[in-house]
């Protein structure tokens, strides 16, 4: 068994395979896979032996596993291709049925090599030269593989990154790796998610093989948290699916230790939030703990309060952006840099406000009340994000929410009273018709009133508090008030 010797400089193929005398094997069809890995050759009549397979192997036939029918014949094809079988080959002269054109079709379209071998070459035969090519590179391979198994004591003593480690395992191992969640977004930092995301399974159950190489769940504490996609390097030599089972579990612990370092540091950031909000912390040890968080304390942040969002979301919207994040009821208070702000206008079902920018070392009490009243101006707007500011009327405001109580009183009380009173709308209507910029038809139609009867309500209005909207200083007067009623949620909601 001479003829493979010239596989022990590089691992053994399907092509390797074809060009040995001893063998006599004839292509048929599929001669783009010649390159496929061969690890290992396997006899099997089953229709569909693919539960019991681990990827690149040869499997021999006589014909009984093949199908008679064109279709058929397809889908026994799709499934071993999908499995990651290397070739197949069929013995002639025996039990396989005519090969129809469906068949060699498919074969030609995926590049899956479809083999025949001469009644006078027994299977043993091929077996035995799979077998010496593959004895040949194991002493190699079995190092690699110890290697690749010392990773967790590279992480322990050597301290390395995540780049870092990974580049020494694709090194290692032979594999391209890769690693992404089931959504095909990257899992790990510094490490690429697949291009190509058809490889990931249906399921973390699934069979790990794929063409050349393997997929295998990374689990979490929920079960697969994502998954990691292992990719045969030309010229390497791949160690096999125990090692990137290995691999899978590396990238597992890796993760838990992030999630880790990631809860320790959003633990800490709500702590200091919330010191920064009681004024409790001194500037020193306030730029002390943000520069911990990668915050550049010389540069201004905003404060957003975020309502009807969940902490998972938040954090992925968030993971590229410096943060500290605190909960506060059903709100979320988040402080960071100003560019953050975009990110969070695509959550799902979320309103956001904003503060305006401001320097580390002022009082948050000021940017808590600025962003509560951007985030309440987003509810009522239907906005998913509202900077402060945005409506100049708000920064005219008192700060003093008694101050703010005394002028809704005093403008808008007889209102307020009256439609009590009566199961009125004067202040809605008020309300609509002045954000509508008194344009008295669309504000009718957004109220489902004619606007006659609006018309009437604004008369009605003004004989009730005292305040002629025609003029401009009752106008002022009216509009600051009911801005002031919003912000202490006693204001009508919009239509």
């Amino acid at each position: 068994m001479s003829d493979h010797k010239a596989t022990s400089r590089s691992v053994l193929t399907v092509g390797d395979l074809l060009s040995f005398p001893a063998l006599q094997m004839r292509l048929l069809a599929g001669g783009g896979g010649l390159g496929r890995t061969v690890s290992w050759a396997h006899v099997s009549e089953l229709e569909d032996p693919t539960p019991w397979l681990l990827g690149s192997e040869v499997l021999m036939t006589v014909g009984l596993a093949v199908p008679r029918s064109g279709e058929a014949q397809r889908r026994y094809l799709e499934r071993l291709d999908d499995a990651g079988v290397a070739a197949l080959v069929l013995s002639t002269q025996l039990r396989t049925p005519p090969l129809r054109q469906a068949f060699l079709a498919a074969a030609e379209e995926r590049g899956f090599p479809v083999l025949e071998v001469p009644l006078a070459v027994p299977f043993v035969t091929i077996a035995q030269e799979v077998a010496a090519a593959v004895r040949e590179n194991s002493a190699e391979r079995l190092g690699a593989q110890l290697q690749v198994f010392g990773a967790l004591r590279w992480m322990a003593e050597e301290n390395l990154d995540i780049p870092a480690l990974f580049d020494r395992l694709e090194q290692l191992s032979g594999y391209r790796l890769f690693l992404c969640t089931a959504q095909g977004r990257p899992l790990l930092p510094g490490v690429a998610a697949p291009e190509d995301v058809s490889v990931l399974p249906a399921d973390a159950d699934a069979p790990p093989t794929v063409p050349g190489g393997f997929v295998l769940p990374v689990l979490g504490p929920g079960g697969a948290a994502g998954y990691l996609v292992a990719l045969e390097q030309a010229g390497a030599r791949p160690a096999g699916l125990a090692v990137v089972q290995h691999l899978a579990t590396v990238a597992a612990l890796r993760l838990a230790m992030v999630r880790q370092e990631r809860e320790v540091l959003r633990r800490e950031g709500a702590e200091t939030l919330a010191e920064l909000l009681q004024d409790t912390l001194d500037p020193a040890s306030a730029q002390r703990r943000l520069a911990h968080h990668r915050l550049d304390t010389q540069r201004p942040v905003v404060l957003a309060v975020l309502r009807r969002t969940q902490d998972d979301q938040l954090e992925g919207a968030l993971s590229d952006h410096p943060h500290l994040t605190l909960r506060r009821g059903e709100d979320r208070l988040v402080l960071a840099e100003p560019g953050f702000t975009e990110a969070l206008a695509g959550l799902p079902g979320a309103v956001c406000g904003v503060s305006r920018p401001f320097t580390v070392g002022e009082p948050l009490r000021v940017a808590q009340q600025e962003a509560e009243w951007a985030a309440g101006r987003a509810e009522e707007a239907g906005k998913p994000l509202v900077h402060y500011g945005e409506d100049a009327t708000g920064r005219w405001l008192p700060e003093d929410r008694r101050l703010l109580s005394a002028l809704v009183e005093q403008v808008l009380g007889e209102a307020l009273r009256y439609d009590a009173a009566h199961g009125a709308q004067l202040l809605l209507s008020v309300r609509t018709w002045m954000e509508r910029d008194r344009r008295t038809e669309e504000a009718a139609a957004a109220l489902h009133i004619h606007p006659n009867t609006l018309a009437y309500r604004l008369r009605r209005f003004g004989e009730v508090t005292g305040r002629d909207l025609s003029t401009t200083a009752a106008f002022t007067e009216v509009w600051f008030a009911v801005r002031a009623a919003t912000e202490l949620g006693v204001a009508a909601a919009g239509p």
